[in-house]
């Protein structure tokens, strides 16, 4: 296994994240357990989950990843060794089962200590919010639409103060974004600069050879700010394991949320078979290579990998070990060229 740090921290992590969001609903607690026991034995320190998972978000499964690995945490009966990472969940019709005070500092308080019960441990390492409240584009959404009739007023510092005070007693060591955008963030990053509060160390959004929408911009921000990615979906929902190119595959999560259409589309199918064809020249399979890429970039600080089945979760693993020659970068970059961004 690699490592890095978190950034701004002495914290080291793994540079592969393990990602939970299916445990619950596509995995059982079994096999969630299963899956971090390997982890584990692959030098992984890392874990990634959320209140919200697991997805879709519904009434019957809300926290039950989370339930999952605070029941292997308690057989296990170590917590030091391992970084995790929580997050509280945002505002929209899909989480009004869970709250629906958005940011409130009433509603943080809930969301950690029902995360904390849940996990069954004392602290979480990185605490993030899952989603801006305001309206913006994120979730797939490329362009941004204004709407000056919105109820949401700038409230960043008032999150931070609301975070700082979690800091303090302990509940939470670190703080972290999702799914933001460059305006968002570096909102954040003036408040805490100006107002001597905690800095949002982390952004976790959603990049992989079909997304790379994030290098427009925000990335220049992380690399000066000293911001790190946590890179979600980089295999693009499966697309990019090559198995949906001829029309998407029975037992996988695309066929049983087909609401999870992102990464489906005319351009991102043309794109993954240019990606297959260079990743088989190079000798390595379509899977090894776009999570290697991703895995490469000097602005991400870890790649969150999601497993259904074992044997998928050990090819995500080993990639950790592979390098990119520099035609093979070229190769993945033509192709962006030609089609950028297909699944923003």
């Amino acid at each position: 296994m690699k490592y890095t740090t978190l950034p701004n921290t002495d914290i080291k992590v793994s540079k592969i994240c393990l990602g939970t969001m299916t445990w619950g609903e596509q995995n059982t607690e079994a096999e969630g357990h299963a899956q971090l026991d390997y982890a584990i034995d692959q030098n992984i320190n890392f874990i990634d989950t959320a209140e919200l998972y697991s997805t879709p978000a519904r009434v019957e499964t809300y926290g039950s990843t989370e339930k999952i690995i605070g029941s292997w945490l308690k057989k296990r009966g170590k917590r030091d060794d391992l970084i995790i990472a929580s997050k509280i969940a945002g505002p929209a019709e899909m989480t009004k089962h869970i709250r629906t005070g958005g940011y409130a500092k009433a509603e943080i308080k809930d969301a950690i200590h029902k995360s904390l019960k849940r996990l069954q441990t004392d602290y979480i390492d990185l605490y993030q919010l899952h989603w801006p409240e305001r309206n913006t584009n994120y979730f797939g959404k490329l362009d941004y639409s204004h709407n000056a009739d919105e109820a949401w007023s700038d409230n960043f510092r008032e999150v931070l103060e609301s975070l700082n005070d979690f800091v303090r007693e302990g509940l939470i060591r670190h703080i972290g974004v999702s799914n933001e955008t460059p305006y968002g963030l570096s909102r954040y990053l003036e408040e805490s600069r100006s107002q001597g509060l905690p800095k949002m160390i982390t952004m976790q959004n959603p990049y992989n050879l079909l997304n790379r929408k994030d290098e427009i911009g925000l990335t220049e921000i992380m690399l000066r700010e000293k911001v790190g990615m946590l890179a979600y979906s980089p295999m693009g929902f499966g697309t990019l394991s090559g198995k949906h190119l001829d029309g998407i595959q029975g037992n996988t999560r695309l066929s049983l949320f087909p609401q999870y259409d992102r990464y489906s589309n005319k351009n991102s199918i043309a794109a993954t078979r240019k990606y297959k064809e260079i990743a088989e020249n190079h000798g390595l399979s379509l899977a090894q290579m776009a999570l290697a890429f991703v895995n490469s970039r000097p602005f991400v600080t870890a790649t969150i990998i999601g497993a259904t089945k074992m044997e998928q979760l050990k090819e995500n693993i080993a990639s950790i070990d592979i390098e990119l020659s520099k035609e093979n970068l070229e190769e993945i970059n033509a192709v962006h060229a030609a089609i950028p961004n297909p699944a923003p």
